[in-house]
């Protein structure tokens, strides 16, 4: 039988699908899941004053502050995804959104002196860790996981699902998805690709992946953006101008696990025309949509 429980977490909504034939055993296993995800939420998240993100930032300018070996974990993958992407991706770059306000209405553009008076607070390279600890050297400086924390979410839940003896599922978080294994009947667990512009006569889907036993994350220009002068502004910033990136309107990757394929799909996003090499260089699948609506890629878009 199948159970499907929905949920709330990261401002975002969720579900996590189990396939089992004991309905009590997977309610448990899904409930152990989705204690996880809030887990992680409080202990990461920039808006609660109690979480590890926010002690960070209260410390920067100050002493160094003694962090777990999960939050140092986190902060390794940070730095990969880094080097990864030449700096466009970097977790110091949260203080930009004091100058991009995506729900202002109506919009406004940030002038270049309002994003350069916050450059001088981004900076990977500056933070300092010793295996212990973490110091953010300026005040003002601030770490956000937003960009691999709800794709380690899913990981975690996904892991939790196993634990309990789960075989059959599907994690997901906002649209970013873990599979464990396949449906219960042996099919992969199909996933339609929404479109980045809907609209009248749009297509409900653009593609149709299968997965199973892998995960599939996608970054696009669709959900936080801003519209001035019939330009859209989108969320995703490259660090080393504060300035949105443009080339692709979406982009989706398969990779084995959640966190991988969420953080190629935005290194992809940011580095423009340099995403095709980049995802060969990590041996990924994935499914490009750039600003002109053209599909590129390596994944069989599937039935449309």
């Amino acid at each position: 039988m199948r159970v499907r429980v929905p949920f709330r977490a990261m401002a975002a909504e969720h579900e996590i699908v189990v396939d089992h034939d004991d309905a009590r055993a997977a309610r448990t296993a899904i409930d152990a899941a989705i204690a996880e995800v809030h887990r992680i939420e409080a202990k990461f998240s920039r808006y609660r004053d109690d979480s590890v993100t926010s002690a960070i930032a209260r410390a920067a300018g100050g002493a160094p502050l003694a962090v777990d070996e999960e939050t140092h974990a986190l902060l390794d993958y940070a730095a990969t995804c880094h080097a990864l992407s030449d700096g466009a991706f970097d977790i110091t770059s949260g203080v930009l959104r004091r100058a991009w306000d995506f729900r202002r209405r109506p919009p406004r553009l940030p002038s270049a002196a309002e994003i350069d008076a916050l450059r001088p607070l981004i900076g990977w390279q500056r933070v300092a860790r010793d295996g212990r600890t973490v110091r953010l050297p300026v005040p003002g400086m601030e770490l956000d996981f937003g960009g691999i924390g709800k794709e380690y979410a899913a990981d975690r839940a996904a892991g939790l699902l196993v634990a309990h003896g789960v075989r059959h599922a599907l994690v997901n978080l906002g649209g970013d998805l873990r599979a464990i294994g396949s449906q219960a009947d042996g099919r992969p667990w199909r996933i339609g690709i929404r479109p980045p512009r809907p609209g009248p006569g749009a297509p409900a889907a653009v593609a149709l992946v299968d997965i199973a036993d892998a995960a599939l994350a996608t970054s696009g220009d669709y959900e936080r953006f801003l519209e001035v002068d019939g330009v859209r502004y989108s969320h995703l910033l490259d660090a080393r101008t504060g300035w949105p990136v443009r080339h692709w309107r979406s982009m989706s990757v398969v990779a084995p696990v959640a966190v991988a394929a969420g953080s190629c799909a935005t290194i992809a996003m940011l580095l423009c025309g340099g995403a095709p090499a980049f995802l060969r260089a990590q041996g990924a699948a994935w499914l490009g949509i750039d600003a002109a609506g053209a599909v590129h890629g390596t994944l069989d878009p599937g039935a449309r």
